[in-house]
Order: C-alpha cells, then structure tokens, then sequence
C-alpha cells in the first residue's frame, strides 16, 4: 500500500506542477536575411549618444573621415544613417540626409530589427516634422511605438529601450497639443510618465509632463484636474530656478483667473514670472497670455501695452497670429478701422483654412484611433493567448488525473492478487536483491562521476592557465597599440590635416560675419588636438612658449599654433568664431609681448625650430 501511495503522490505532483507552470516563451523570428552586427566604432558612438549628445556628434564626425567610414557593410551603412540622423537633431540642426534615411528605414523593416527599424521611423518622423508634415510625423511616431511593442514585452521595455519610449511619447503630446486634440495628449503624456518611472530621462522631464497633461485638462475647462497635475509637477521639481518652474507658476496664474477668482492677483502672477526671466522669447509668452487677460476684461489700453511687443517681436508665428487677432478686435472695438483692416488682412495671409485644418485633425485622429485599435486588438490577442493556455493545462490536468484514477484502480487490483500469491516471500527476496544491486549501480555511477570531476578539474586549472597567458598576450597588444604614433611633420597630423581642408574649403573673408562660418568651428577637442601635436612636434612648444613669454593667455597659445600652420586672421575667426577684430588686435598685442615686426606665422615658425633644436 506505501508503494500505491507513492506511486499517487508523484502523479498529484505533477499534475500541480503542469496547472501552475508558466506557458513557454515564444522566440522571437529569425530576422529576413542574415546580417553583420555594427561595427565597434558605431555602437560607441551609439551608447554616448543617449548621454552625451554631443560628444558623440563629435566622434560621428571623426569616424566620417576615417578609412573605416568608406568600408562600411550594409546594415552599418544604414545603421551610420540612422545615428546620423539622430545626432542632428539631439544637437538642435535640421536634418540633412533624409534620401539615405529613407532607405535606412525599407532596410531595418526588411530585417525585422525592432530596435534600429523603431529609432529609423521615429527619427524619420522628426524629419516630416521639421517639414511641417505633421500628419506623416504622427505616422512615424505610431508606427515606433508599434514596431517597439511587437518586438519586445514589456519586461523588456527597460533602460534605452524604456527612454525611447518617452521620447517618442513626448513628441506625440506636443504634436497633439499643438493640434487642439487634447485627448490623445492626455493619453500619450500618461503612457511617456509609465515610462519615465522605469527609466527617468531628466531631473525636470517627470514635471514638465504632468504640466502638459494639466494644461491638456485646462484646455478642456476641468479645472481640477489640471490644478491636481500643476500641483504633482510641482512637488517633482528639484529646484525653482527653471522654465518649468515658471511656467507651472504661470500655468496656476491663468487657472487661477479661467476659475474666475479675480484679475489682479492672476496678472501680478504672471507679471512676476515675466520678471524673472532673461530669455526675450520666454517673455513675450508670458506678455500674450497677460494681454489676452486684459483683452478680455475690456482693458484694451493694458491689453495693448503686452499685445504689440508680442506682435512685433514674436519668432513663433502661431502666437503672432494670436496677439494678431486679439489687436484686431481691440482696434476694432476702438473704431480705428485702419489699423484693424491691417490686422485682418495679416490673419488672413497667415491663417491656414479651416477644411485644411479640420482635414489634418481628422486624419491625425484616425491614426490614433487606429492606434489605439491595434493596441486593443494585441490585449485582445494576448488575453486569449492566456485564456488557451489556461484551458491545455486544465485539459493536461484533466487527462492526468483520469490516468491517475486509473492506475491507481489497476494498482490496488495488482497489490490484491499479489497479497493472495503462495510466493510473497520470494518475491520480497527478489525485489530486495534488486535493490541492492541498483545501490551498487549508483555507488559506482557516483565513483564515475568523482573520477571524471577530477579528470575535468584538471582540465579546467590548464585552460585557465590558457586564457590567462591569452590575456597577458591582448594586454600587451593593447599596450603598444595605445601609443600614439607621431606624423612626418606637423602638418600631416590628422588634425593639421583636417584644419587645412576646412581652410581650403571654406575661403573665409575678414569682412563676413564669422557666425556665418559656424560649421567650420573647432570643438574644444579638436584645439585640444591641435596643441597635443604643436607639443610632440616641436618639444613642448605651447609649454615652452607659455614660460618664455608668461603675459600670453590659454586663448593666445590656441592662435600660436593656429599661426604656427600659416592660417591668417580671417581663417582663425572663423575657425575659433571669434570676432576678426578681436582676432586681429590680439594679434598685434602678441606681437609686441614677443618683440617682432614680421608677421606671427614667422616669428612663432622660429620660435617652433628653436625649441626642436635644444
């Protein structure tokens, strides 16, 4: 009978086990076609990227002009693409390689690369975007959020993958405010806070989305909820001295007034926020939302006071055109019907119809409606996936038990007719033999398995003693790829090089604006580069040169080796974007602190010579 009960316990165990196991993870399909992974010069730049934008921007430009730029495979061609595009835009320049884009985004669909074919649409929204296509910008953005869902669950939504989500999230809430469709706002900036939560993308981002979900809510007139959201954003904040400080402060202000508890203590809010700034564009928003309080209490000539600036001095067309039609009905109350006709006509000039308007609104909310379809549709499909795999296991576990009750009927019918055998005794004698052989089978198997541990541990202690040696070897390898090898001269170091080719290229005039040239502007690494070389060509010259002559500033050694290539005063205000005024009196300043009338290129080649000789 203990061997029956046995023989039960193992089969209710594992009829618990198979009714409470997790379903078997489905993997993911092999991509398309079989394809390289980036290269390590490019997943560098990729990790920096989601840090520090711009440091990686300038590595991008690096490798550009590196050999290893000109042999890239498919997938790193396109990948490079892809950070291309991402990088001019988290460095605030238009995007300037949308063909190539383009064929990135067809490539890393082909491939069914979730995480490249997401940031590919994505970015390609940013550029619609720029082009004010605002729809086909919606588009993309969907489309990122749904080729990031379907790849990964959301377990795996962590990290980079989680940050891209907010970013994505963040763009539809300012797509969807500046559209007036304050719903689909109020839905994406939640689901950019969910994210935000498992990976936080700044001190200040967690507030500025609760602001914009409040201003969503006070757009619709629920007071509360916006004020509840204002509030929550405030409390996020880690210090005061922000523009999200002070616009939360002002967002409270016009609440405060739309509430209808008073003018005064709502505009003298505002009017202390518009103080505290130093930013013109900034002030001008808080001056539109003060004169549309005062337009609308009938206080034309304080309306007027904040409305004109705005007008006149605004860069955003869309709130010209606000401050245009609040002066317009000012003007027109007033009786001055010449200077409200001029407003009316800017309004009409600079107003886009209202069937083209009401169009993109409509397409731009079946988009999302079909977004919000698919995501339906994927709960749906999910929950029915858990809903059949909840039913095999009752189905497993029903088949089990019935087996269960059957062997367990046919068991107790065996152990009967053995309790009535004349030969119980020979029988147990047998069975305890059989026992006794399988503990010798088992001690022999454990004695097999001491020896080959053995056996394998010795094996191990050798292999380790390999990778060991292997190391030390890739150490020293390292070691001496690390040293930095010096060019011919200092005009052939990668740095002079790159200097000279931008001269060359540039043609730069003393008489041009040197912002004009900003493309060509040195970063601070590339001086940086440009002194390492001066010093390893001509024995610690700037050092040297900074000891003889102590009055030179750190900006005059960077023009000394600037001088030192031959470039004139106009190359070293644009490269350096320096006023060539400025560059040219610092010039002859340095000319008298070395005593020299010839120009500084000669002078500073001597000085060069000199301290290469001693």
């Amino acid at each position: 009978m203990k061997r029956v009960m046995h023989i039960l316990n193992y089969f209710a165990v594992l009829t618990i086990m198979v009714a409470c196991s997790q379903p078997t993870k489905v993997e993911a399909p092999e991509p398309c076609r079989s394809v390289a992974g980036p290269t390590q010069e490019l997943a560098a730049i990729d990790t920096l990227m989601w840090r520090q934008p711009d440091s990686a921007f300038a590595m991008l430009q690096e490798f550009a002009s590196s050999a290893a730029a000109d042999s890239l495979d498919e997938f790193n061609g396109h990948y490079c693409q892809v950070l291309i595009s991402e990088l001019l835009y988290k460095n605030y320049y238009r995007q300037s390689n949308r063909k190539d884009l383009l064929k990135a985004v067809g490539y890393f669909d082909s491939i069914d690369d979730g995480f490249l074919a997401a940031r590919a649409h994505y970015i390609n929204g940013v550029g619609y975007a720029e082009k004010d296509s605002v729809v086909e910008a919606c588009g993309e953005y969907l489309c990122a959020l749904r080729t990031m869902e379907s790849h990964y669950p959301e377990n795996e939504l962590v990290g980079t993958k989680a940050r891209f989500m907010v970013y994505t999230y963040n763009r539809l809430v300012d797509l969807f405010s500046s559209q007036y469709m304050q719903e689909p706002a109020i839905v994406c900036g939640k689901k950019a806070l969910v994210f935000n939560n498992i990976e936080p993308v700044s001190p200040f981002n967690r507030s500025n989305l609760l602001y914009y979900i409040g201003r969503q809510y006070d757009k619709l007139s629920l007071y509360d909820s916006a004020a509840y959201y204002f509030d929550e954003a405030l409390k996020q904040l880690p210090d005061t001295n922000n523009l999200v400080f002070r616009d939360l402060i002002s967002a409270k202000a016009l609440l405060f007034y739309n509430k209808g508890k008073g003018l005064e203590p709502s505009v003298n809010g505002l009017r202390r926020v518009a103080v505290q700034t130093t930013d013109e564009k900034e002030k001008l928003n808080r001056y539109l939302t003060i004169g549309c309080i005062y337009s609308e209490e009938v206080q034309f000539d304080s309306a007027l006071v904040y409305l004109t600036p705005v007008f006149e001095d605004m860069e955003d067309a869309a709130r010209q055109k606000i401050a245009a039609r609040y002066l317009y009905e000012i003007f027109q109350n007033q009786g001055d019907t010449v200077k409200a006709a001029q407003f009316s006509m800017y309004i009409t000039g600079n107003t886009t119809s209202e069937g083209e308007s009401n169009k993109q609104v409509s397409q731009l909310n079946e988009l999302f409606q079909q977004h919000l379809q698919w995501e339906q549709e994927r709960a749906d499909a999910e929950r029915q996936g858990k809903v059949r795999v909840q039913r095999n296991r009752m189905i497993v576990a029903t088949g089990i038990l019935a087996v269960l009750a059957a062997l367990t009927a046919w068991l107790l019918h065996r152990r009967k007719m053995k309790e009535q055998r004349e030969e119980a005794n020979q029988q147990i004698e047998v069975e305890r033999e059989a026992h006794r052989l399988e503990s010798q089978k088992l001690e022999a198997e454990r004695e097999a398995h001491r020896l080959e541990k053995a056996s394998m541990s010795g094996r191990l202690k050798k292999s380790n003693q390999e990778v060991r040696e292997l190391k030390d070897q890739i150490k020293r390898q390292e070691e001496v790829n690390a040293k930095p090898q010096q060019a011919e001269s200092f005009a052939d170091e990668p740095i002079c090089r790159l200097i000279l080719e931008q001269v060359h290229e540039g043609q730069f005039k003393a008489q041009m604006d040197c912002k004009l040239y900003k493309d060509a502007a040195l970063s601070k690494e590339q001086v940086t580069a440009l002194r390492d070389a001066a010093d390893r060509h001509f024995n610690l010259f700037t050092v040297r040169l900074a000891k003889a002559y102590p009055n030179l500033t750190k900006n005059d050694l960077d023009y000394c080796c600037l001088y030192l290539l031959g470039l004139s005063d106009a190359d070293i205000s644009a490269l350096m974007q320096r006023a060539y005024t400025t560059v040219n009196d610092r010039g002859r300043k340095m000319k008298a602190i070395f005593g020299a009338e010839e120009p500084l290129s000669v002078t500073l080649r001597g000085f060069a010579e000199e301290f290469t000789s001693n």
